[in-house]
C-alpha cells in the first residue's frame, strides 16, 4: 500500500521530501550547511498529518537534529583576573606563566589588546561582542543603579555567544568566576535568566560574585550553592580545573562528534591573593628591588622578545604613587612579601591551565581547539590602596591599611588567616610599561592586557606577534567565524543588537594586515577616552584608591596621544594638537550616546549601597524578614540593609537540654560581620569588625531545656555610614547583656558570603565556634530580623 508523506521546513531551511515509499530509501536530512542559522533556535520541519494508518506501513523521517557545522573547532577561553600586561614572562613580566609560554610558542601573542579596565564590563563585552555600557554593565554588578548602561541587567536583545554556539551544535560550560549577575538575582528566588546556565551554558561551575575566598569559597553548581571539600589542601583554582576536566572528559567520552566551549575564568589573580605556599617561596627575594626596579626590568625585558616596540618609552610614575625608596625597612619587607605572593598566585593559576590543556592534549582535541587565553580582564588592581592590606574588605570600604597593623600576617601572607590585597606600586608595576591601573579606563595600564591565540588547526603562524588593535568585544566575532556561523538576527524571538566588535581572524596569518576595529570609547567611574585610527583622546578622572568626592567632570584635563607611534602613551600632545584633540572629545561624547555611557557615575564605595545607588534589592521596601532554619548563603543584596540603622533580632528556639551549641544566624565572614550564636548553653552575639576588632556580649547564664526568645538589638549612634551603636541582648524579654559596638563596616560586608540560619558556612564570623562545625544543635523555629521605623 502506497502513502503519502511530505516533509515541509518553515524559514529557508529548504528540505522537501514528497511521495516516499514506506519500503524505499528516505532521502537524508538537509546538512547542517543549509540550514538557516540566523534564527535561532533553528526551526524544527513541521510535518505534516500522515494518513498511514499502520506504523508497520510507514517510515519515519529521519530525526531533525541541529548540528555545528562540518569541522567546527573547540572553543576555551580563559581569562585570568586581575592581571597587567607586564606579569607574565610570556609578555616581559617576572612571573613564570610556562602554560602560557607553550601556548604563545604555537601560536599567537596579541600586544595591542584591551579590556574594559574592570571585571563584570569586561566579562560581559567578551562574552555577548557588545560593549559593556550597551549590557548596562558600566561597572561591576554590585554597583549597578538604576540608569540605562548601568542597570546590571543584560537585555535580552544581547544574546550571549555561549547561547549562539549552544543553540548551533555546542556543549557549553562554564567554570570559575561568573560576576555576570544582578546582585539582586542571586537567590532562590531567581530570576536566573541572568546565570550561566540561562545565558547559554549547559554547565556552571563556581561563583557567581566578583571575588571569593579561595580557601572556602561559595560554590555554585548550576543554580545549587553546594559545599566543598572540607581538605586542608584545598584551593578552588584546582576544584574548577579538576570540574572542568572531568565535565570535557564525559563530554568527549559520550559525544565525541559534538564541539564544546569552554569559558574558563580563574578567580586568581584578583584578590584576595591566596596561593599553595609552595608556590609563594618560589618568589622568596625576587622583588626585594621593589616595584621602580622592577618596572625597569620588566620594560628590559619586553623590548628584548619584542612584545613593545624598540622605540617604546617606559611612562613615568604618577606621583600618587609612591617610590620605593621612600619606604622604611619595615615596609620594603611586608610589600616584598605581597609581591612573592602575588606571583606565586598567578604561577599557580597557570599551572593549572595547563592541566586542562594537558587533558585537551590526551584526548587529542588540543588542535582543533581554538584556545583564547586572555591574560586578565583589566591591570593589575590598585585597590588595596598604598599599603596593600591584610583583608581586601576594608579596602573596599574607602578604609586603607597601614603596614605597621600588617606586619604580623607577614609570614602567613595568602594562608586562610588573611585576604589579602598587595600595595598600588605592585599594581603599577604590573602594568609595566603603562600608566595607571586597574578601574582607570583612560589609560593602557587600565585597558592593556596580554591575549595568546592557539589553534594549530586554523592557524600556521607560530611563535608570532600580532599587533592589530583589539578589544574584548572582538572575541564572540572572531569565535563566530571560526566556527563558520553567521550572526544572528533574533536569538529567542527577539531581536539582536549587532556586535560592537570585529572579528580579528584576519590576523591569524597575517601580522601586517590592517586593523578593522579603528574606534573604541572607554569610561569606568568617570576614567574616559577615545580610540579612533592610531590616536587616542583621555581623560584620568578618579584614582581607585582615594574614594573621596572627585572634581566636576566638566574640570577634567584631557590629554592626546598618537598610540601608532607612541606605544604607551607617554608623550601627551594635547597642547600642541587641540584640534585633534577637539575632534576626538566630539567623538567620545557621540559614541558614549550611542552607547548609553550618560550619564557618567564617578560615586564608587558608596554604590554597594542599593539605597545610596538607586538600585533594586530583593527585599524592596519591606522593613521585616523572616527567615527559618536551614535557609544559607542568602547575599547581601537578597537580604535587609542592616547597616547604619537600627534594628533587631528575634529568634524563636526550643532546645533540648542546657549545653546548647551553635550558630542561630550569622552574615558574612572571618573577616567582618555579625553572629548570634550560643555556646555551652549561653547566648552571644559577636560583631566582627573587618577582624580586626570585635565586641562580643553574652548572657551570664546557661539556658535551660524548652522554648525561648532571643532578640538582639543594635541602636545606631547617628545614621551614617560606619556609626557605631549600642548592643543589647534579650532573653525572653528580659535585658541579659549590653554593650557597645565603637564602629561599624560602612558599605559591605562580603562579596561572597552572605547570610546563613542555624549555622555559619565557610569562614566562620566570631572564633568562640570551629569553622563548619557550628550547626545548631536546638531546634530554630523563626528569626525575624526588623528594621525600626525612622
Amino acid at each position: 500500500m502506497k502513502h503519502a508523506f511530505v516533509l515541509a521546513l518553515v524559514a529557508g531551511v529548504g528540505l522537501s521530501l514528497a511521495g516516499c515509499q514506506p519500503t524505499g530509501e528516505m532521502p537524508a536530512t538537509s546538512s547542517s550547511e543549509e540550514l538557516d542559522r540566523t534564527i535561532l533556535p533553528i526551526r524544527e520541519p513541521i510535518y505534516p498529518q500522515d494518513t498511514t494508518f499502520d506504523a508497520r506501513n510507514a517510515r519515519a523521517p529521519e530525526r531533525f537534529e541541529v548540528k555545528a557545522p562540518e569541522k567546527a573547532p573547540n572553543v576555551v577561553i580563559v581569562l585570568i583576573d586581575d592581571q597587567g600586561f607586564g606579569v607574565s614572562n610570556t609578555f616581559g613580566g617576572p612571573v613564570a606563566e610556562p602554560t602560557l609560554e607553550k601556548l604563545a610558542a604555537g601560536g599567537l601573542r596579541y600586544n595591542r589588546f584591551h579590556t574594559t579596565a574592570l571585571c563584570s564590563p569586561t566579562r560581559v563585552a567578551l562574552l555577548t561582542g557588545r560593549n559593556h555600557h550597551l549590557n548596562n554593565a558600566g561597572a561591576i554588578m554590585e554597583l549597578a543603579t538604576g540608569f540605562p548602561g548601568n542597570t546590571g541587567v543584560r537585555p535580552n536583545g544581547i544574546a550571549p555567544l555561549a547561547e549562539m554556539l549552544r543553540l548551533n551544535g555546542y556543549s557549553t560550560a562554564a567554570f570559575g568566576k561568573y560576576h555576570e549577575t544582578a546582585p539582586w538575582e542571586v537567590s532562590v528566588s531567581g530570576p536566573f535568566d541572568r546565570w550561566p546556565t540561562r545565558s547559554g551554558f549547559d554547565k556552571f561551575y563556581g561563583f557567581i560574585g566578583g571575588e571569593t575566598n579561595q580557601w572556602a569559597p561559595a560554590v555554585f553548581d548550576g543554580t545549587v550553592r553546594v559545599e566543598v571539600p572540607h581538605d586542608p589542601n584545598y584551593h578552588f583554582t584546582t576544584d574548577m580545573t579538576n570540574q572542568a576536566i572531568s565535565w570535557v572528559s564525559a563530554q568527549q567520552s559520550l559525544t565525541p562528534d559534538r564541539p564544546f566551549y569552554i569559558y574558563f575564568a580563574t578567580g586568581a589573580t584578583h584578590a584576595p591573593h591566596h596561593a599553595p605556599k609552595e608556590y609563594i617561596e618560589r618568589y622568596k627575594g625576587k622583588f626585594d628591588q621593589g616595584w621602580d626596579r622592577l618596572r625597569e626590568e620588566t620594560f628590559a625585558r619586553q623590548k628584548a622578545l619584542g612584545v613593545i616596540p624598540q622605540d617604546a618609552q617606559l611612562t613615568a610614575r604618577p606621583k600618587e604613587i609612591p617610590a620605593w625608596d621612600d619606604q622604611t625597612p619595615e615596609q620594603k619587607r611586608l610589600f616584598a612579601r605581597q609581591m612573592e605572593v602575588f606571583a606565586g598566585f598567578a604561577e599557580h593559576t597557570d599551572h593549572e591551565v595547563g592541566r586542562l590543556v594537558q587533558a585537551l592534549e590526551e584526548m587529542d582535541e588540543l588542535d582543533n581547539t581554538i584556545f583564547l587565553y586572555v591574560v586578565g580582564d583589566n591591570g593589575c588592581s590598585a585597590e588595596g590602596g598604598p599599603q596593600g592590606t591584610y583583608n581586601e574588605m576594608m579596602a573596599l570600604n574607602g578604609i586603607l591599611g597601614e603596614a605597621s597593623q600588617m606586619m604580623g600576617h607577614i609570614d602567613d601572607w595568602g594562608s586562610p588567616n588573611t585576604f589579602p590585597h598587595f600595595a598600588i606600586g605592585w599594581a603599577h608595576a604590573g602594568n609595566t610599561p603603562f600608566q595607571w591601573t586597574k578601574q582607570v579606563a583612560s589609560h593602557f595600564g587600565g585597558t592593556r592586557n596580554g591575549m595568546v591565540v592557539h589553534w594549530p588547526d586554523g592557524i600556521k603562524a607560530k611563535g608570532e606577534i600580532r599587533s592589530q588593535f583589539t578589544h574584548a568585544t572582538d572575541i564572540a566575532p572572531t569565535i563566530m567565524e571560526a566556527c563558520a556561523l553567521p550572526f544572528p538576527k533574533s536569538v529567542n524571538g527577539t531581536e539582536q543588537i549587532p556586535f560592537s566588535g570585529t572579528s580579528f581572524m584576519f590576523s591569524f596569518d597575517d601580522a601586517k594586515a590592517a586593523e578593522r576595529h579603528t574606534t573604541q570609547y572607554f569610561e569606568m567611574f568617570g576614567n574616559r577616552g577615545i580610540y579612533d585610527n592610531g590616536w587616542v583622546a583621555c581623560t584620568r578622572h578618579s584614582i581607585p584608591w582615594l574614594l573621596a568626592a572627585t572634581p566636576p567632570l566638566e574640570d577634567d584635563v584631557w590629554e592626546l596621544y598618537n598610540v601608532d607611534a607612541d606605544f604607551s602613551q607617554a608623550n601627551d600632545l594635547a597642547a600642541t594638537n587641540p584640534e585633534k584633540l577637539k575632534d576626538l572629545q566630539e567623538l567620545f561624547r557621540q559614541e558614549a550616546i550611542k552607547n548609553h555611557v550618560f550619564p557618567i557615575d564617578d560615586r564608587r564605595a558608596e554604590r554597594f549601597d542599593a539605597e545610596i545607588a538607586g538600585r533594586p534589592d530583593l527585599i524592596g521596601e519591606r522593613t521585616s524578614l523572616t527567615l527559618y532554619e536551614g535557609m544559607t548563603g542568602i547575599t547581601e543584596n537578597a537580604f535587609l540593609n542592616l547597616k547604619n540603622k537600627n534594628y533587631t533580632i528575634t529568634s524563636e528556639v526550643e532546645l533540648k537540654d542546657g549545653n546548647t551549641n551553635g550558630v542561630i544566624i550569622s552574615q558574612a565572614s572571618r573577616f567582618g560581620g555579625w553572629t548570634l550564636y550560643m555556646k555551652a548553653g549561653k547566648v552571644h552575639h559577636e560583631y566582627n569588625f573587618f577582624g580586626v576588632e570585635r565586641t562580643n556580649i553574652g548572657a551570664p547564664g546557661a539556658l535551660a531545656a524548652g522554648k525561648h526568645q532571643i532578640k538582639y538589638e543594635f541602636i545606631v549612634d547617628a545614621p551614617k555610614p560606619g556609626s557605631g551603636g549600642k548592643c543589647i541582648l534579650y532573653v525572653d524579654g528580659q535585658k541579659v547583656a549590653e554593650g557597645r559596638i565603637p564602629k561599624t563596616e560602612p558599605f559591605m560586608y562580603s562579596a561572597d558570603e552572605g547570610v546563613d540560619v542555624g549555622m555559619d558556612n565557610e569562614t566562620s564570623v566570631s572564633n568562640d565556634y570551629k569553622e563548619r562545625d557550628n550547626k545548631f544543635t536546638g531546634k530554630i523555629r523563626k528569626v525575624t530580623v526588623d528594621i525600626a521605623s525612622k
